[in-house]
């Protein structure tokens, strides 16, 4: 793939003719002259005066601040100059009010430069977090290769992280790490789509589809809500089945999950994975969505990835708490969607803190500075479940229900069989009119005979969209 170049790629990303540059002429007066010439080499054979270029530019007729390294000058190496631009660059744009997108190519710190220009990338991180602090999106579209003081700065501190396709992208350059140790890292370890895998980038995309890429995340985190389209169904629920015949329903193959209503109510998603720490859970999905017309952050456990080898663990929920933080830090509505038959119940899950995940899940729910709205969508088991539910508003679609065990556990503990598992469900009251009834749940989508899995799901983004309306005019 051919290496694309710091002025092709504001081309490619913003709109034409849009592009004003924030950078000032570098004074290089004081430098070693043989350092000035290696400097005057490069920016000859990169067709820029430094590693990185600042300004601010329109992404589809929204105003954005952008920071591009130029891996031909001197291998894209942030030296004093450089972290001085992008330092002033995040700084305007928190100052302005505007997103950053930031895309990186280098191979770290300037060696000519060493402990100076080392030190830069606290003031560049300080720059970043002070950004994020003010509730603006940071974007990042990591490129081959990124490596060093930048991966582990500014590199990995966005919002949304992004990486080209058969990119490099690692802490210490597999060629240095070759030279000092006396062999070579690893093949594999070092590139976008491993990382992709395991948790620490969103996704891997083609330098062609990051503009709609980039469009679709600013869509989100920056248009304001717009019209709902979807009707609510408002039509008052009789208790027409039981809570067993409810549970057998959120059982079956062809339940509406997170992913349906996401597909089918939502104008536009931008699906997230990872911890960023090195963790991937399928058993949770967040992105962030307009689910109709509403900008949102989503948490929802997967219905269709749970099952009795691949349970809900507690990576999962470090995921879901990942997107509270990311709902807290850029202002925006928080949804969570509960269809779990339980948590992972294992020593791997003990061993790591799924007791602890599900507690602080909990706390964060209870504790969030923006709008927030729980959907009881299928089934609510135990205390996987609970680490979603509080928000202001509990959705519950008429079939959900929400217990301590499953009806068989519960009927174990208390009949030494799996044979009252029926009585159970009646008894502990579990379904989804019984918990509007104590005050748990504040409104119940009805499911009509008949119901299909999109009708459903339709049904479920418009009332999450009018209860987002409600609170956000609050």
């Amino acid at each position: 793939m051919a290496r694309l170049t710091a002025h092709a790629l504001l081309d490619l990303v913003l709109d034409a003719g849009s592009f004003e540059s924030w950078d000032e002429p570098i004074d290089r007066s004081g430098l070693d002259p043989a350092y000035r010439r290696e400097l005057d080499a490069a920016a000859e054979r990169a067709g820029t005066d430094e590693s990185v270029l600042t300004g601010r530019g329109l992404m589809r007729g929204r105003p954005v601040a952008v920071v591009v390294n130029e891996f031909a000058f001197l291998a894209g190496s942030i030296g004093q100059a450089a972290a001085s631009r992008i330092v002033a660059a995040v700084r305007r744009a928190t100052a302005e009010g505007l997103p950053v997108l930031a895309t990186t190519a280098s191979g770290g710190t300037r060696m000519q430069e060493g402990t100076p220009a080392f030190v830069r990338m606290v003031d560049i991180t300080r720059a970043i977090m002070d950004h994020r602090a003010a509730g603006l999106p940071y974007l990042i579209y990591l490129r081959h290769p990124t490596t060093g003081g930048v991966f582990a700065s500014w590199g990995s501190l966005a919002h949304i992280t992004i990486a080209e396709p058969g990119a490099l992208i690692g802490f210490l350059g597999p060629k240095v790490y070759e030279l000092l140790e006396g062999r070579p890292f690893p093949t594999g370890v070092q590139t976008a789509e491993n990382l992709a895998d395991r948790g620490i980038i969103d996704a891997v995309v083609l330098p062609d589809e990051l503009p709609s890429m980039v469009d679709r995340a600013l869509g989100l985190l920056v248009d304001p809500p717009t019209a709902r389209t979807r009707p609510r169904r408002t039509s008052e629920v009789h208790r027409e089945r039981s809570a067993w015949e409810s549970i057998r329903i959120t059982r079956g193959p062809h339940r509406a999950g997170v992913r349906e209503v996401l597909r089918y109510g939502s104008d536009a998603t931008v699906r997230l994975q990872g911890t960023e720490k090195g963790e991937r859970h399928s058993a949770m999905i967040v992105a962030l969505a307009r689910l109709d017309g509403q900008p949102c952050v989503v948490i929802g456990q997967d219905r269709t990835t749970q099952t009795r080898s691949t349970p809900m663990g507690p990576a999962a929920l470090r995921e879901a708490r990942r997107g509270m933080r990311l709902a807290n830090e850029l202002r925006l509505p928080l949804v969570s969607f509960i269809d779990t038959p339980g948590a992972e119940l294992s020593p791997e899950a003990e061993e790591g803190a799924v007791a602890g995940e599900i507690a602080r899940c909990i706390g964060w729910m209870s504790t969030m500075r923006v709008p927030t709205v729980s959907v009881l969508l299928g089934q609510g088991c135990g205390g996987g479940a609970l680490a979603l539910l509080p928000a202001d508003v509990v959705i519950a679609a008429e079939n959900a229900w929400l217990a301590p065990l499953p009806p068989e556990g519960a009927s174990a503990i208390v009949f030494g069989d799996l044979d009252h598992a029926e009585q159970m469900s009646q008894s502990q009251r579990v379904g989804a009119l019984d918990l509007q009834a104590i005050g748990t749940v504040h409104h119940v989508v009805p499911e009509p005979s008949g119901d299909t899995v999109e009708g459903l799901a339709l049904a479920v983004a418009a009332e999450v969209g009018a209860q987002l309306e409600r609170l956000g005019s609050r």
